[in-house]
């Protein structure tokens, strides 16, 4: 079975959101299954989790997770242009994977999620790109052949999915372009993921 590892940090749900529809999208591909992971939020005081287990949603990511997936798919939400702090900081660790070439050859691909239209969605999924050029890794993105990305009045961009989140708690969870986009992100490292093991 191939693994694709899907791994996100998420403040306030939106950002997880993507990742669940990231996650389905991966399992409409037959022989392909998704692992969804997360990573601890940090503080400057401390030098690592207080916790070794989340205390809900999914177990936190490890670098054998990383090691022993066939792709990846990671997710932040955007802070001023940027990928937040936990999930630069799981990445800023990962040296070791650098130097064994453990990620190179695999593919991967980038989500977000922002509170307004013009928060920094592209920006975003470029600074999460960065460190996985480093590794090799080759980068997935949503092409215009996806309708949803010609339709889409919130998220979606060619660099990955995203969200507009909003500042409004009654707004609706995902629009329908903005599910349909996750889903697509996922297939497509899926069925690279599969071309790419194929004999």
């Amino acid at each position: 079975m191939i693994e694709i590892l899907v791994v996100y940090y998420s403040r306030n749900g939106s950002t997880a959101e993507l990742a669940r529809q990231v996650c389905r999208g991966v399992e409409s591909i037959e022989g392909v299954s998704a692992k969804l992971r997360t990573v601890p939020p940090v503080a400057a005081e401390s030098e690592g989790p207080a916790r070794l287990v989340p205390p809900s949603g999914p177990p936190y990511a490890t670098h054998d997770d990383l090691r022993s997936a066939d792709g990846l798919v990671l997710g932040s939400p955007t802070r001023f242009g940027n990928m937040a702090a936990p999930l630069k900081h799981f990445l800023d660790g990962t040296a070791a994977l650098w130097v064994s070439g453990a990620l190179a050859g695999k593919p991967a691909a980038v989500f977000t999620s922002t509170q307004s239209m013009h928060g920094g969605q592209e920006t975003t999924l470029l600074s999460m790109m960065l460190p996985l050029l480093h590794h090799g890794m080759l980068i997935v993105g949503l092409p215009y052949t996806e309708p949803a990305l010609n339709e889409t009045r919130a998220g979606g961009t060619p660099y990955g999915a995203s969200r507009l989140a909003g500042s409004d708690p009654a707004r609706p969870a995902l629009t329908p372009e903005e599910q349909s986009l996750a889903q697509a992100l996922g297939r497509r490292v899926a069925r690279l993921a599969s071309r790419l093991r194929a004999p």
